[in-house]
């Protein structure tokens, strides 16, 4: 098993959720359970998946 933390693909997801977090922190409250929380899950979602693919046992 690979570790995803080496993927240089998962290291930039995670800057990106990293930096979706600080961007949705500046709009405006009233979209907290609107568009922020879809932003985040989405971008959480794509370092979750690489992540979750890279402890498969078979090579892509």
């Amino acid at each position: 098993m690979q570790n995803y933390h080496e993927l240089k693909v998962w290291q930039k997801s995670h800057a990106l959720v990293l930096e979706i977090y600080k961007m949705t922190d500046l709009l405006p409250k009233s979209e907290t359970f609107g568009l922020i929380s879809q932003m985040r899950r989405s971008s959480v979602s794509i370092a979750a998946n690489l992540a979750e693919g890279c402890g498969k046992k078979r090579n892509a």
